[in-house]
């Protein structure tokens, strides 16, 4: 034991850990669509230990009541991705049902009952027209089959009659009624564009039959992003957008466009899912807001007369599912020291209360690496961002001359972010004695417009780049072992784990989940919603073909000599498995480490607490048999291919 911290020297990557793969697994209680119905939160969380099921519940008092009891599975499968699954208004909850996608709605103390007819639509993102009793709805309809359904925005009568309300463009998001019900706002946008690179916001009158008429453009076009149209309470139309090169807010009083508040900061995020909400109004005067600066979250009331901020004291650097009725705000907070949680603030007292957290039992505070939000030189002479988590363990510290191996983090999207909110899946590395870097590479989100396009035709180069410098940049600084670099990531990220284990020669060793490995093949199997996405990422048809031999894993798997471990769910329609098994097999062939675990009854992400626990106990197993430092007799969660002497 060392006299100064009483930690025992040990090697890093193999100390003991109380944060075991069960913990991270039994902690991952996803929360998600927040809404206030009254005096009352409602929210949906995910049950790992149910095969990923999401329930919706309600805080009523004193007590949180489960209005979609087992089978039933709060979930929207359009766009694949889903959200927007849930709406709670006059004490009744509609939703959709992953089994059968159809519409339900659960009246106070009464059993679900079915709204829509069985059959091929999904149905996301609704609002009610209690005027018309009807839900107002964004509909995909796959009575075609194939990849390409037809999107509509669509009335799902109470009687559970349907009709048609606008279609002809290629999406719709965010149908919202004004208070009177006498105009309806909504969202559109056209292949190729993602809803982040351009969108449209429609305004229509709704004409005493319920149809929609005098449909004319407010803002947006195919180089501004426009997102979450709202309502003031006395019916003035406010949105998000991006034309300053940030995601700011504005309105909109029936002739011309007036910004609300002009910052270099994001108001706004990408719509991967239905149903995101960044501000709201506690009155005509005053907004509730939550905006992103340098990747962190604020809260803020924003005065629509001054477009002056004033900070609401919170403890959160993560902010999300924002809601505002009146003086009580209800939404999903996190920060280092604070996994994901729902909180409900009281504006008018300043009172704080916990409803619900993802994680129940949290590990000793001494147990917890805190992170350090950092930038670096990169490629281009630009700047990337990233979260640096130092290893951390209560009764640990690295051997004298010994330094931590690094696991470099890509994550998804790739239009997406990295936060620094508490997960245990992180410490779940960091309390075993490794580095973390959790990189938000040009083209994430929360930066702005110009870092979020530096990925334009740069998909697999920007953002490996990035990653790579990172590793280098703690290497060169002496706070990492650079021969024991690591990178993984899943999904988009897996590409950029898969190109940077391709292309360069700096990572020892990698993990991809449901990666992608074959760009063209990616074209050939994706879902409508991402299947022009490569046209902004690499390039459009016929310039692509080049460019996606010269950036496909597959093409150059011959280059790989690190070794990797890869998952993949055999349900997965954004990333079939191929993408995984030619990869596997060419490494297999090749004769390099390889190691394959798929997943029954996954799909693109995994939710089953089982998945959770191999994945991570497999992932684990594999580092530490490539760097020797595997403890005796520990027993071999996957079998890997091509090492010598491997279990």
């Amino acid at each position: 034991m060392t006299a100064s911290n009483s930690k025992q020297a040990a090697i890093c990557g193999a100390w003991p850990s109380p944060i075991s793969a069960a913990i991270v697994a039994a902690g991952a209680s996803p929360l998600s669509q927040v809404a206030i119905d009254g005096a009352e939160v409602l929210w949906l969380a995910g049950r790992a230990s149910e095969g990923g099921r999401n329930t919706l519940l309600r805080q009523r008092g004193g007590r949180v009541e489960e209005l979609t009891p087992a089978p039933l599975n709060v979930r929207s499968r359009v766009h694949e991705y889903g959200g927007g699954a849930m709406l709670a208004v006059d004490g009744d909850a509609y939703f959709s049902n992953f089994a059968d996608n159809r519409l339900y709605v659960a009246r106070d103390g009464a059993e679900p009952v079915a709204l829509s007819a069985e059959g091929t639509r999904r149905y996301a993102d609704f609002v009610l027209d209690r005027r018309r009793q009807r839900l107002i709805a964004v509909c995909e309809d796959h009575a075609g089959g194939g990849h390409h359904p037809v999107n509509m925005l669509c009335a799902v009568g109470l009687d559970g009659v349907e009709t048609i309300l606008a279609e002809g463009s290629d999406f719709y998001a965010a149908p919202r009624l004004s208070p009177d019900g006498s105009q309806l706002a909504w969202l559109s946008w056209m292949h190729p564009n993602m809803p982040w690179q351009g969108t449209e916001l429609w305004l229509a009158d709704v004409d005493a039959g319920g149809a929609l008429a005098n449909a004319r453009l407010v803002a947006g076009g195919a180089d501004e992003a426009i997102c979450q149209p709202e309502w003031s309470p006395s019916g003035v139309l406010h949105f998000v957008s991006d034309r300053s090169g940030w995601w700011n807010l504005y309105r909109f009083d029936g002739a011309a466009l007036q910004p609300l508040c002009d910052r270099a900061a994001e108001f706004g995020s990408p719509h991967w899912t239905f149903g995101g909400s960044m501000y709201g109004f506690r009155s005509d005067k005053e907004i509730v807001c939550t905006y992103i600066e340098n990747g962190v979250s604020r809260l803020a009331q924003l005065s629509t007369a001054t477009g002056k901020l004033q900070p609401i004291a919170n403890p959160y650097e993560e902010i999300r599912e924002l809601r505002v009725a009146g003086d009580i705000v209800a939404l999903l907070g996190g920060a280092p020291t604070i996994p994901l949680e729902l909180a409900r603030i009281d504006l008018s007292t300043g009172a704080r209360k916990v409803l619900a957290r993802s994680i129940a039992d949290l590990p000793d505070e001494s147990e917890l690496s805190v992170p350090e939000s950092i930038s670096y030189p990169t490629s281009g002479k630009r700047l990337a961002h990233a979260f640096y988590y130092p290893p951390r363990n209560a009764h640990y510290e690295p051997a004298p001359g010994s330094k931590p191996p690094l696991m470099v983090i890509s994550h998804g999207g790739p239009t997406g972010m990295a936060s620094n909110t508490l997960k245990l899946a992180t410490q779940f590395w960091t309390s075993r004695g490794f580095a973390v870097l959790d990189v938000n590479y040009g083209g994430s989100s929360g930066f702005g417009r110009a870092y979020r396009d530096a990925l334009k035709g740069q998909w697999g180069v920007i953002d490996v780049d990035d990653c790579v410098a990172g590793a280098r940049h703690l290497a060169a600084r002496g706070m990492v072992d650079p021969d024991r670099l690591v990178i993984r990531g899943g999904s988009a990220g897996g590409l950029t784990t898969l190109c940077a284990l391709t292309f360069h020669d700096v990572f020892k060793a990698g993990a991809s989940y449901y990666g992608v490995s074959d760009l063209k093949g990616l074209d050939d199997d994706s879902h409508k919603f991402e299947s022009h996405y490569n046209e902004y990422l690499i390039a459009p048809q016929p310039e692509a073909e080049m460019l996606y031999m010269l950036r496909s894993p597959i093409h150059h798997a011959g280059q790989i000599k690190r070794p990797m471990i890869f998952f993949q769910g055999l349900d997965d329609k954004v990333v079939p498995p191929q993408q995984s098994e030619v990869m596997v097999e060419a490494l297999r062939n090749a004769g390099v480490p390889v190691a394959y675990i798929t997943l029954e009854g996954e799909g693109h992400g995994f939710r089953k607490a089982e998945s959770i626990v191999r994945t991570l106990e497999a992932e684990l197993y594999f580092y530490q048999r490539i760097f020797g430092i595997a403890p005796p007799g520990a027993p071999a969660p996957v079998a890997i291919e091509n090492l010598p002497d491997a279990a």
